[in-house]
């Protein structure tokens, strides 16, 4: 995210763009193609039933870069939601007002084949494949338009930081409990093939309970795998404990406490199972 700036040339007022669905060439649906087949063999045990599900009612496993338009009506007719093409990162207050108005904006651009395992701008792989199943489920669904008004809101607080940190921590780099077990569903984790292993499997990263407060007040890396990951045991708490808060005087409690490094473990944490929870049939070989 960016801060607020005239669109682009060819975008519209509100930063988005046509897809252009037809004018991928074969040689980028072979992309989407070998990114999708190699991450979901990978994710088999690791990754959240919620984000599974969403792949298959959202028919993602169809052959090719999913078209937005039909996207969005398999979306819509679920949770409400749709995914808009936007030319690359838009400023923090149209990123907000879509996700308020439950629009989920996407790049349309995908990496070239030698980018397979490392790009720095979100593609459409990422922005498709790792948020979009999601938000077919209508507790997580509920949680991003909560969070585009909370993001509005917080322009108007200078609070933009401390919020960026809930969206890095649960969105993108987010772990949950499932039967007793750790598992996926930040976007950041499932659509990357070295990272889906290590946060589960490394012995090195902290999971620690998620806690709103500790989230929001702890530093993050945008140039390596995380140091720790928070962990919420359902999509309905995560909703409930972020729609239901009052931001405001927490903002101000937050204003004047001391960050936390990325790698900080603190005496009130609970810190769960660090690469412990898979069977070694599972384990990368």
């Amino acid at each position: 995210m960016s801060l607020s700036a005239t669109p682009p040339p060819g975008a519209r007022s509100d930063w988005t763009i046509p897809q252009a669905w037809d004018s991928y060439t074969a040689a980028e649906h072979g992309v989407w193609d070998t990114l999708f087949a190699r991450q979901t063999a990978m994710l088999k045990g690791r990754v959240s039933d919620a984000f599974l599900h969403g792949l298959d009612v959202l028919r993602l496993s169809e052959a090719g870069i999913p078209d937005f338009g039909e996207l969005s009506e398999r979306l819509t007719a679920l949770t409400g939601w749709q995914v808009v093409a936007v030319p690359g990162l838009v400023p923090d207050d149209v990123f907000f007002d879509h996700l308020a108005n439950r629009r989920f904006v996407a790049g349309r651009f995908i990496r070239r084949p030698d980018q397979l395992d490392y790009l720095e701008e979100p593609d459409v792989f990422h922005d498709v494949f790792g948020h979009v199943p999601l938000l077919a489920d209508p507790a997580f669904a509920d949680y991003m338009q909560a969070y585009g008004a909370g993001g509005l809101r917080a322009i108007r607080f200078g609070a933009l930081e401390k919020l960026a940190r809930l969206y890095w921590y649960t969105v993108e780099f987010g772990l949950i409990r499932q039967r007793g077990d750790l598992k996926l569903y930040g976007a950041g984790i499932v659509s990357s093939f070295g990272e889906s292993i290590f946060a589960l499997d490394d012995t090195s990263p902290n999971r620690i309970a998620f806690d709103l407060e500790r989230v929001m007040r702890t530093d993050y890396r945008i140039d390596d795998y995380q140091q720790s990951y928070f962990v919420i045991d359902s999509f309905e708490e995560l909703r409930r404990q972020t729609a239901d808060a009052d931001f405001a005087p927490l903002y101000g409690q937050l204003e004047g406490q001391a960050d936390i490094a990325p790698d900080a473990i603190l005496p009130s944490d609970r810190v769960l199972n660090r690469g412990t929870q898979r069977h070694a049939r599972d384990r990368p070989r």
